[in-house]
């Protein structure tokens, strides 16, 4: 009996240190997937605050929420089982898929630093702009939808990068890990984009409240305590901070969100090269960052990263700036074409 008991907890703990290796190899899949990611994630987080601006302010989060159950969806019931299928049918499709959202990511990256240097007119064939909508739900809708397809674009590349990164793990790590990083990023990205959106409103407030620990602690009758009085400069201040702030943050954030997604696409774009036999561009990026990165042993790691994501993202933007008349000339005019109904008679 005792015996049979001691074998018994035997296999409890050797079952508990699998389990618990298992829970390692997704944490660390996962982190090493949303480090790729990094580049679409900032992207995400600096465009969707614009999709609440003209909202009242009591709509901000509820429309925040509808994207991100939107992006859940993208993610969970389309992408994942599509990028399980194709990890089984089709494994050496992943490489030229990841290069096509490498592309589309320079593109993205180069057009908008094209329109921020020099603002361009809309591609032929494409309408100038849409009709004014009155109505608010109409609206709420049309920009609730607008947000959950650019979402679904951009969840595509973060999956098709997830995917990447774990190509040699079972069927039921690559579910684990992909639903992890699609559930993960998502948290994320839209609650950093719910505290982006109400830290002005937050900000206002603070600005004009006389009693901010009496207003965190819910008492509003009363004059202000000691304490209000001696935090009220402090709070003031924060919240004019806050206000002042926001707009040079967000356009900050923008610029980073820019710049990491040419230096993503760009660094897919040269590492798909590699694996399909081309790997003379990689050799001439790694050449050049091992030799800025022995110049000063002491920082070698750092300079070597610097000069490899820097190269990585010059590639990019040439490459996404080349890519820019074809998309806008070409592509998007055709696809207008494509989607207008034909005429009957």
């Amino acid at each position: 009996m005792a015996t049979g008991l001691i074998a018994l907890l035997d296999d409890v703990v050797g079952l508990t240190k699998i389990a618990a290796a298992s829970l390692d190899d997704i944490a660390a899949h996962a982190s090493k997937a949303g480090a790729k990611a990094a580049g679409i994630v900032i992207d995400d987080a600096a465009v969707t605050p614009r999709y609440v601006v003209g909202f009242a302010a009591e709509r901000e989060l509820p429309i925040v929420w509808r994207i991100a159950v939107g992006s859940l969806r993208n993610k969970l019931l389309f992408l994942l089982p599509a990028a399980l299928a194709l990890s089984l049918l089709a494994p050496w499709a992943i490489t030229p898929l990841l290069m096509l959202g490498g592309a589309y990511l320079c593109f993205e990256g180069a057009e908008k630093v094209l329109e921020a240097v020099l603002p361009h007119h809309h591609a032929p064939g494409l309408p100038a702009e849409a009709t004014p909508i009155e109505d608010p739900q109409v609206l709420e809708d049309a920009k609730v939808a607008g947000a959950i397809n650019t979402d679904f674009i951009l969840s595509a590349e973060i999956m098709a990068i997830a995917l990447a990164t774990i190509p040699e793990a079972g069927f039921w790590m690559q579910a684990v890990v992909l639903a992890t990083v699609g559930i993960g990023i998502t948290l994320l990205v839209y609650g950093g984009v719910a505290l982006i959106v109400k830290a002005d409103d937050a900000g206002v407030a603070l600005a004009l409240s006389d009693r901010p620990v009496s207003w965190l602690l819910r008492r509003t009758v009363g004059a202000p305590s000691a304490a209000d009085r001696l935090l009220r400069p402090l709070s003031q201040a924060l919240g004019r901070g806050l206000v002042h702030g926001m707009p040079p943050f967000l356009k900050l954030l923008g610029i980073v969100g820019t710049a990491a997604m040419v230096w993503v696409g760009g660094g897919i774009i040269i590492h798909g090269l590699e694996v399909l036999g081309l790997p003379t561009l990689g050799h001439i990026v790694h050449d050049a960052a091992g030799a800025a990165g022995g110049m000063v042993p002491a920082l070698s790691a750092t300079i070597e990263w610097v000069v490899g994501a820097t190269a990585a993202g010059v590639f990019g933007l040439l490459l996404g700036a080349a890519l820019v008349p074809v998309v806008m000339r070409l592509l998007l005019p055709l696809a207008a074409v494509l989607r207008r109904p034909m005429r009957t008679g």
